[in-house]
């Protein structure tokens, strides 16, 4: 257990012992989670573990929540899908009312959440942690329709299962393409770890088969790293095209699985993934928390939206400065908000924010990759803490790329405990 929790969790002990009006206070307090995922289910326990009689509701629409953290395995053929599926009864168990149903609307004059049934939920303190939503017609000609003949699966779900039926029916020989977005967006490494493990399934079953990654940046998340493993471990079978080389797609034509480029040229498809622009959910949007970016601006120490008091946002929605979009770190966020809140509602004084985030991205098996960052709130935004930053390094040898990839499961196996008693 961590000093930090430690110290939560003994403050919450204290609070129970302070005086009856606190502890009052406390109990009549309703916190209202939207988001099932990494950070808003981890606000979820986390808060009723650090102050018990607060009332916490979880609402989220799936009884099962998939994740979209390693179903890039999934399409390799590494893991299977139901290994990706968490239930919410370890929630249940530790206290937290779990609702099954979709947020519709906020009301924040009233303090009050419409859910899909017409129900509406009083709040006292409100968490969104809706994930990401797709920026529709963003790229010309790419909409909803579009993405049943070319899945992005960004969010893990049907389009995952999509589009390895797809990868399966590809001829060998095929050309599998992928375009990629401009900053920011979910999971920064998670297309080029996709393009790996395409290859390795393609290795494995349509050797002969290529992939061509059309990207509207030049530099993207452990670079280096990825264009080395990509050659160790696939030879020419991935071929990288980034702003400069003309990868940033316009057009998309999803019926002859065809993009076109800004300057013009055109690539077809055997299997065309399109990873589209992206905004926070829609619920932070019906909260009016998003700026003109799409995302929820917050506050470096709190994670409250900067657009309105009382709202905290968490995961992929939020903008959280150098803080990329992934699953560490909206767990990391989550349990800062739980802690937060919980000083808050029990008149204790409020924890220093501080959070950490890694990334482990697989490349082959026994061939793993990671970065990290530390990062912590100055002057009400969430700053990079100077000389943080940990990244592989690329003379590592086959044993220290091998206790990555162990370190990467290791963490997944971890996470999904921590968060879902799974």
């Amino acid at each position: 257990m961590t000093t930090r929790r430690r110290s939560m969790l003994g403050a919450a002990v204290v609070a129970l012992a302070a005086p009856s009006i606190v502890r009052a206070q406390a109990a009549a307090a309703h916190v209202v989670v939207v988001g099932g995922g990494f950070g808003g289910a981890t606000a979820a326990r986390y808060l009723k573990q650090l102050a018990p009689t607060v009332q916490v509701t979880l609402v989220e629409p799936a009884e099962r929540f998939y994740t979209c953290p390693f179903s890039n395995l999934y399409l390799a053929g590494l893991r299977t899908w139901e290994s990706l599926a968490h239930g919410f009864d370890g929630l249940r168990r530790a206290g937290v009312n779990v609702v099954h149903a979709r947020a519709e609307d906020v009301d924040v004059a009233r303090r009050t959440l419409v859910l899909s049934g017409g129900e509406q939920l009083r709040w006292d303190r409100l968490v969104l942690a809706p994930g990401i939503d797709l920026r529709w017609n963003a790229l010309e000609g790419y909409d909803e329709a579009a993405a049943d003949r070319a899945p992005h699966a960004w969010k893990a779900g049907a389009q995952t299962r999509l589009l390895r039926r797809q990868m399966e029916a590809m001829p060998d020989g095929g050309l599998f393409i992928m375009t990629i977005p401009d900053n920011p967006f979910r999971c920064p490494p998670g297309p080029y770890e996709r393009a790996a493990m395409v290859a390795h399934y393609f290795k494995q079953h349509k050797p002969r088969s290529k992939i061509l990654l059309l990207d509207a940046k030049q530099n993207f998340s452990k670079k280096a790293l990825f264009l080395q493993g990509w050659k160790a471990l696939y030879g020419n079978m991935i071929e990288w095209q980034g702003l400069a080389q003309d990868g940033q797609v316009a057009r998309v034509d999803a019926i002859a699985l065809e993009v076109e480029t800004v300057f013009g040229s055109r690539h077809k498809a055997s299997v065309l993934n399109v990873i589209p622009p992206q905004k926070a959910g829609l619920i932070a949007h019906r909260a009016g928390v998003t700026d003109a970016t799409g995302w929820v601006p917050v506050k470096g120490e709190n994670f409250e939206a900067r657009q309105a008091s009382g709202i905290h946002v968490v995961g992929d929605a939020s903008f959280a400065g150098p803080m990329p979009k992934s699953g560490f770190a909206a767990n990391n966020q989550g349990k800062l908000v739980a802690a937060w809140l919980a000083a808050e509602l029990m008149g204790l004084p409020s924890p220093e924010a501080s959070y950490a985030n890694t990334c482990y991205s697989l490349i082959g098996p026994g061939y793993g990759i990671s970065v990290a960052g530390v990062y912590r709130a100055e002057a009400g935004r969430v700053v990079d803490v100077p000389h943080s930053v940990g990244i592989s390094p690329l003379d590592a040898d086959a044993a220290f790329r091998d206790a990555e990839a162990r370190y990467g499961a290791s963490w997944y196996a971890a996470i999904s405990r921590d968060i879902w008693d799974r």
